[in-house]
């Protein structure tokens, strides 16, 4: 058999990395306002004062944490140069299904060098934790941001987010300083938190709103001219997936997706030229792998729950109430082999949090005395991609 490579001669990219989820652009465009938001929450640093506390608010895709990492970049620069400004500590956090002892322990590890032993997983308190953050930042002096990605997914939110602020007005912190930039997808995260944390944090909100077909046209044009070699794509394709990307979520994440996945299929076809009809094409191949993708980072009783209403879509069964899933819920989660979660409460908190991650569409149902008030839920997504990722999964 001849080699299955050697005909491959051409390719349509010049840097196909432009497109990749990791490449953070030296630019960032259609996003000034909340630079100019975000700079002027930050701009104490600059002074020697306290950081103020950031909340970022949008949906993913939106900029989020490119415009963070941007400033933060700009903002480590400009220290630099200013006398007045102590040094600055950027130490960035996920904390999706973190405890607060496991985001504490990270940050102390993040602070430590490489050499110095790392902070215990367990047996230690989370007030000995938070002691030991605090040496280790009056150790080495300076400002400090804390960055917590996807802070709404953190357990007891309240309780770090209380310490951290007064750590200096308690007296916990006497030369460094300490900031919270907190990002989050649900815009709904500040309103779960208790009165005192609210009062405490006193932060700055920045809220990255979708992009529209123009924002996003004027972001791929400017990753298409570096991605790909000259008159590689038609402009058209270009319109066409950023209208694509504005009509469904307004990310830039899946109009750059889009156009790389046109690239790949027009090269596929031994095309010159990316065009529209390879972007239709690209399309399904993009929606279906986002599906995967996200219903993948889901536990398992949260990828369980979303096959359920997914079954209930295609017997068209949808809208339907938390009892009628719990029904189905029990008979799915059986057949894969797993012990179904046992209360109601259990599988509505699963029902919540996947419509605030957009995988469900929520409406609330009154039916007077006989019925009551109640929430019916039904799938905003792909039916038959749901439960082809749940098959590959739960047989991989």
């Amino acid at each position: 058999m001849d080699d299955p490579f050697t005909d491959i001669t051409q390719t349509l990219f010049e840097d196909k990395n432009i497109l990749s989820e990791e490449y953070r652009p030296d630019i960032i465009l259609e996003r000034d306002s909340e630079i100019e938001a975000y700079t002027n929450a930050l701009k104490d640093v600059l002074f020697g004062r306290n950081p103020a506390n950031i909340f970022i608010y949008g949906k993913t895709g939106v900029g989020k944490t490119a415009v963070t990492e941007y400033m933060m970049d700009a903002l480590r620069s400009e220290v630099q140069n200013r006398a007045e400004a102590d040094p600055l500590h950027v130490h960035s956090i996920n904390c999706n299904d973190h405890t607060v002892y496991r985001t504490v322990r990270a940050l102390i590890n993040s602070i430590r060098d490489d050499t110095d032993d790392t902070f215990p997983e367990t047996g230690l308190s989370t007030a000995y934790a938070l002691d030991t953050l605090y040496e280790e930042m009056d150790d080495r002096e300076g400002s400090f941001l804390f960055i917590l990605d996807e802070i709404d997914h953190l357990s007891n939110p309240d309780s770090l987010l209380y310490e951290l602020p007064r750590a200096r007005a308690n007296g916990n912190l006497s030369t460094a300083r300490v900031g919270v930039i907190g990002i989050s997808n649900n815009y709904t995260f500040r309103s779960t938190l208790s009165p005192k944390v609210k009062d405490t944090l006193m932060e700055k909100e920045i809220s990255f709103s979708p992009y529209d077909a123009s924002e996003l046209k004027s972001i791929l044009t400017q990753r298409a001219e570096k991605a790909f070699i000259e008159d590689a794509y038609d402009n058209s394709a270009i319109a066409l997936c950023a209208a694509i990307a504005a009509k469904d979520t307004g990310s830039a994440r899946q109009a750059i997706d889009l156009l790389r996945e046109g690239g790949d299929v027009a090269e596929e076809r031994d095309a010159t030229t990316i065009t529209d009809e390879h972007i239709q094409l690209a399309e399904e191949r993009v929606q279906r792998g986002r599906v995967k993708n996200k219903v993948r980072d889901q536990t398992i009783h949260g990828q369980l729950v979303l096959e359920t209403v997914a079954r209930l879509e295609l017997d068209e069964k949808t809208p339907a109430k938390s009892k009628t899933i719990r029904t189905q819920y029990e008979n799915v989660a059986t057949n894969w082999g797993h012990d179904p979660l046992t209360t109601l409460k259990s599988i509505q908190n699963h029902l919540a949090d996947l419509t605030m991650l957009g995988f469900l569409d929520r409406t609330e149902r009154n039916e007077g005395r006989a019925g009551g008030v109640h929430f019916k839920y039904e799938l905003v997504m792909d039916a038959d991609a749901v439960l082809e990722t749940r098959r590959d999964l739960e047989s991989a």
